[in-house]
């Protein structure tokens, strides 16, 4: 019988739709920042769901946050969809939304060309799976990282310049007065309740009384939902009320992590006697530290004893 050898072709592959995500970051949490936030967001989702050959993933976004990969549970999440076969092309708008350091720019493209994910970078037009796009990547995230060392050392000269003249150089408003034009000025309503607090406290009301007080009577407080012991104690410790200014309480540890610390004397601090209106007087935010510092000793104490003598009263 003759041999005959017949071909089976293969079957048609369905091409696959392109998995697409986006990721976005802002580095302040200021209110325009965060409208520059929302509006990378909502170009992304016209942008992938406008190709019918891409899939739609998900938005990936990051809010006043510093561009270290450690800080932001966003881009963390989303590495972590690529290591699962989740994301095959990233779009991102620029180099230093992606990262702020040379190091963690490439640590993470190679990680990510390993996974065969690719990532767009709009304003450059680099796709980091290309032949160059490692060593385009390099010199670019070089001159980014020099950039934002650049506008750091800036800020830092313009920062100091405004200290040395009394002026507050950004951060939130404290409860009770607002930031005009880089001056404190009165909030009525709740300088009222800044003296109470104070009030309160001297005559021997604890934190945690107070702030029962003030949630039991709806008065709501300045960044969370309701009272609580730290929001008071940052009432009590800050002398700004008694119309006094002190500067460069609190400084960022470097330009790529942004991280801020208080100071505790790394740096020069100013103190601007009379600078805007006070809340309460002298002797009452003084009295009001004394009480403090006599319970923090006596809490201190209390708590030596029960650790020392653990069996105390129950040995006979």
């Amino acid at each position: 019988m003759e041999k005959k050898i017949i071909q089976i072709d293969a079957l048609p592959q369905l091409k696959r739709k392109l998995r697409v995500a986006a990721y976005a970051r802002v580095s302040s949490a200021k209110d325009a920042m965060l409208h520059s936030l929302s509006a990378q967001v909502s170009y992304y989702n016209k942008c992938i769901s406008s190709h019918d050959d891409w899939e739609f993933v998900g938005i990936y976004a990051d809010e006043g946050i510093s561009g270290t990969k450690e800080d932001r549970d966003e881009f963390q999440r989303m590495i972590n969809d690529c290591r699962l076969g989740k994301i095959d092309l990233i779009l991102t708008k620029a180099i230093s939304r992606f990262a702020r350091n040379t190091m963690t720019m490439l640590e993470t493209v190679r990680e990510l060309k390993s996974l065969n994910v690719d990532v767009f970078f709009e304003e450059q037009k680099l796709h980091s799976i290309s032949n160059d796009g490692e060593m385009v990547l390099t010199l670019l995230a070089s001159v980014a990282q020099e950039e934002a060392r650049s506008v750091s050392e800036n800020q830092k000269w313009q920062i100091r310049k405004d200290f040395e003249k009394g002026l507050i150089w950004g951060g939130n408003n404290t409860y009770g007065y607002k930031i005009v034009n880089k001056k404190m000025v009165l909030v009525p309503e709740q300088a009222e309740i800044v003296q109470r607090i104070f009030r309160l406290y001297i005559v021997g009301l604890g934190f945690q009384k107070i702030s029962k007080l003030l949630n039991d009577e709806g008065i709501p407080a300045m960044y969370a939902k309701r009272w609580n012991k730290q929001s008071l104690q940052q009432i009590i410790a800050n002398i700004n009320y008694t119309g006094d200014l002190l500067l460069q309480k609190t400084y960022q540890e470097n330009y790529l992590t942004k991280k801020t610390k208080i100071n505790k004397g790394q740096l020069e601090q100013f103190f601007v006697e009379n600078d805007h209106e006070a809340i309460i007087t002298r002797e009452e935010y003084y009295a009001a530290l004394e009480i403090r510092r006599k319970r923090a000793e006596y809490f201190k104490l209390y708590k030596f004893k029960v650790h020392a003598y653990p069996l105390t009263g129950f040995v006979r």
